[in-house]
């Protein structure tokens, strides 16, 4: 018997909701970025990453407690917080590859937090001039619950000698973009001018290790191409 139109549009209908047919034949399993992160976002657009973005709401400052009193490196610290939020989100889509992200500033031992204004940026670049710091940088990719992959990344940086005119200097030119930056600045912008040395991913001091991240997802057959 010969399908009428109606009858097939009914069935490819059916099959793109299930997830059985996608945008030219591809699987209909979406990449969930579990940040409210702008650069974070603009990096996998960038890179030809079609994505949502639903970010995470979670307890931060009570598990990072609970890991200061652990004495768990910054770097375990990280990874807890990004597999915190992803965990939060794929209970939400747990058919999709939910990413999360965190990043902590590690100066001799003491956590950073994002600076609340204008005098905490001012405060903490005055703690960090002259000195080294790492960004312990980690991500995690996780679907149904279960994490699939992960990456931690720490660059470190030295912060060039600044006196409080510099400071302020910077802080004028610099403006409302210091405010939610830990460290109070941002190295893809005139946070550059503060610092003497950088070793490490730079896409990873941006907050997202871009690399690794896109060789994974090409083996999950999400990319602007695949090879």
């Amino acid at each position: 018997m010969t399908k009428s139109r109606t009858d097939v549009a009914k069935e490819r209908t059916l099959s793109v909701a299930t997830g059985a047919v996608g945008t030219h034949g591809r699987s209909a399993t979406r990449l969930v970025l579990a940040s409210a992160s702008k650069i974070r976002a603009q990096l996998l657009r960038d890179a030809g990453i079609d994505f949502d973005v639903l970010p995470a709401h979670a307890d931060e400052a009570a598990l990072k407690e609970a890991l200061r009193a652990e004495h768990a490196s910054a770097r375990d610290a990280a990874l807890a917080l990004a597999e915190l939020k992803a965990a939060r989100i794929s209970a939400m889509r747990p058919d999709d590859l939910v990413l999360g992200c965190d990043q902590l500033l590690d100066c001799a031992g003491a956590w950073f937090d994002k600076a609340i204004d204008r005098v905490d940026a001012g405060r903490q670049i005055g703690l960090l001039q002259g000195r080294d710091h790492v960004l312990a940088t980690a991500i995690c990719v996780m679907q149904a619950g279960e994490r699939l992959w992960h990456r931690v990344e720490a660059p470190s940086l030295t912060m060039r000698q600044l006196d409080a005119t510099a400071i302020d200097g910077y802080l004028d030119a610099a403006g409302d973009e210091v405010i939610g930056c830990v460290g109070g600045y941002r190295l893809e912008g005139i946070g550059i001018h503060l610092f003497a040395r950088i070793e490490g991913d730079y896409f990873a001091i941006l907050g997202l290790p871009l690399l690794p991240l896109l060789d994974f997802l090409r083996g999950q057959g999400i990319g602007a191409w695949r090879s």
